[in-house]
């Protein structure tokens, strides 16, 4: 089994471009060897960890986010699943948060959300007189705060 991979291959195998694996190498978040001709490798397990990117990136994940989650696995060697389950237990808290921000927005988009136009007549009833403005700026029922707590 070979050990490590073209670039080439990489690309083909997650469906990034090699310029865009070349920016995440610039951004420290690939580290290929280099053989006697110049050739980028890298190592099989770099399509799990590219893999990650791309998933951490479409859950809002910034490169420095992901780089400092990444800066925790072992360079040049495969991550073990211990590894990846440390990982896994850091990013499940922020997951679960988005997760739960994403079904407030799903189920109270159409209602009062705290924002302070007062435009519906919702919120006549969750956000009398604006009480929700204590909490500070922003749609504050979205963001976490309870019509009751006002």
């Amino acid at each position: 089994m070979q050990k490590t991979i073209s670039i080439g291959y990489l690309s083909k195998r997650t469906g990034v471009a090699v310029s865009a694996i070349r920016y995440y190498e610039g951004q420290r978040l690939l580290f290929p060897e280099r053989n006697a001709g110049g050739q980028r490798r890298f190592l099989k397990a770099d399509i799990r960890r590219l893999s990650f990117i791309l998933i951490a990136q479409q859950f809002g994940f910034t490169l420095p986010q992901i780089a400092e989650t990444l800066g925790t696995l072992p360079e040049g060697r495969t991550p073990t699943k211990a590894d990846w389950a440390a990982i896994s237990a850091d990013f499940r808290a922020v997951l679960d948060e988005k997760i739960e921000t994403l079904t407030r927005l799903r189920d109270n988009l159409d209602g009062c959300i705290g924002c302070g136009c007062l435009s519906l007549d919702k919120c006549k009833l969750y956000n009398a007189d604006d009480r929700a403005a204590k909490y500070g700026a922003g749609p504050r029922y979205l963001m976490g705060d309870r019509p009751d707590s006002a």
